[in-house]
C-alpha cells in the first residue's frame, strides 16, 4: 500500500461500475480512473444535465471511455427504484457509494427523512439493496461506501435517526458518516454469513478540495463561512484526484479485506492510501443489526438474499 497511486489500479476491462455523485469532485475522479483502466462506468447523478456534461468532459480526458449517465436522486426512493429498474446490465462488479451532502441546514428528503441521514445513508442503503441481486451473481464484486473522519465526532443515535429532537448540522453529518461505516460492517458480516465473495469495504478522502465544503454555508446564506471553506480548499486541501485514491484502492486493489477502512495515510488528511483510524462504535454488531432493521423499515428495501 505505501506509495500506491492511480498507476497501480489493475486492468478493469470487462468490469461494470456504478459511481454515485460522479459529476464532480471525488466521484468524477473515481469514475475517470476506472474508465481509464477499461471499466464501463455508469455515472449516477442527481442532475442528468450535469451528468451529461461530466460524461462529455470525461470522454475528452479519456478517449474511448465507455460511459453511461443515469439519473439518480439519493433523496428520493422513487428515483432509486427507477434507477434500479432502468439499469441495463444483469451484472455489477463495483458499486461506489460516493455521493453525499455535508453540514446542511435542516431539511428533509422527498420521503421525509432528515437530509444528511436520508441521502448519505438511507439512499445508499436502498441503492445497494436494489442492486444486490446483480452484485451477488458477479464473481469478485465489491461495494465501497465513502465515509469521513468526521464520523469520530459522534456515534449514531438509534432513537433519533432523523434528528427530530435536536438538529446540529455537524453532528448530523458525523452520525450519517458513522452510519456508512456501520452499514459496511453489517453488510460485510451478512455477506460472509451467506458465503458470498462480495467485498463490502469503506474509504474516505481525507481533506480534499471539492464543492462539498461550501455547499452547506451557501445554502444557509453564510457567506463568510463559505469563503473560509473556499480558502481552505485552495491552500490546505489535497486535490480531488488525490482524495479519490483511497476509494480507488478499496475498489480495485488485490486483497482488500471486507469491512476495511482506507484513507489518506498522513493523519487521515492527505497522502497515499493506508489503513484509517476508526471509532469502535462502527464495529458494534448490535448497533449494526438495529440500524439495518431500521433502514429496511424506513426505505422498504429488504435484503431478502441476506436475511440473518
Amino acid at each position: 500500500m505505501p506509495g500506491w497511486s492511480a498507476k497501480d489500479i489493475p486492468d478493469q476491462s470487462g468490469r461494470i461500475a456504478v459511481v454515485t455523485g460522479a459529476n464532480s469532485g471525488i466521484g468524477y475522479a473515481t469514475a475517470r480512473e476506472l474508465a481509464r483502466r477499461g471499466a464501463r462506468v455508469v455515472l449516477a447523478c442527481r442532475s442528468e444535465a450535469r451528468g451529461t456534461e461530466a460524461g462529455d468532459r470525461l470522454s475528452a480526458e479519456v478517449p474511448g471511455a465507455r460511459l453511461e449517465v443515469l439519473r439518480l436522486d439519493l433523496g428520493d426512493l422513487a428515483s432509486l427504484r427507477q434507477f434500479a429498474d432502468a439499469f441495463p446490465y444483469d451484472r455489477l462488479d463495483l458499486l461506489v457509494n460516493n455521493a453525499g451532502v455535508m453540514a446542511l441546514p435542516y431539511g428533509t428528503t422527498a420521503d421525509g427523512f432528515e437530509t444528511q441521514f436520508g441521502v448519505n445513508h438511507l439512499g445508499h442503503f436502498a441503492l445497494t439493496g436494489l442492486l444486490l441481486p446483480r452484485l451477488l451473481t458477479t464473481p469478485g464484486a465489491r461495494v465501497v461506501n465513502v465515509s469521513s473522519p468526521a464520523h469520530l465526532m459522534a456515534d449514531i443515535d438509534l432513537t433519533d435517526l432523523n434528528s427530530e429532537r435536536r438538529y446540529r448540522r455537524w453532528i448530523a453529518y458525523a452520525r450519517s458518516k458513522t452510519a456508512n461505516l456501520l452499514f459496511t460492517h453489517e453488510l460485510a458480516r451478512r455477506l460472509a454469513a451467506h458465503g458470498s465473495d462480495v467485498v463490502a469495504a469503506a474509504a474516505h478522502p481525507g481533506y480534499a478540495a471539492t464543492n462539498l465544503q461550501a455547499a452547506g454555508p451557501r445554502m444557509a446564506g453564510r457567506r463568510a463561512t463559505e469563503r473560509f471553506m473556499e480558502i481552505g480548499n485552495r491552500f490546505f486541501a489535497q486535490s480531488a484526484a488525490a482524495g479519490a485514491l483511497p476509494t480507488l484502492y478499496a475498489a480495485t486493489a488485490p486483497g482488500v479485506r471486507p469491512d476495511s477502512f482506507t484513507g489518506p495515510s498522513l493523519a487521515m488528511w492527505r497522502g497515499a492510501p493506508g489503513v484509517s483510524r476508526r471509532a469502535p462504535w462502527t464495529r458494534d454488531d448490535r448497533a449494526g443489526e438495529r440500524l439495518w432493521a431500521a433502514s429496511e423499515q424506513l426505505t422498504g428495501v429488504r435484503y431478502e438474499q441476506l436475511k440473518a
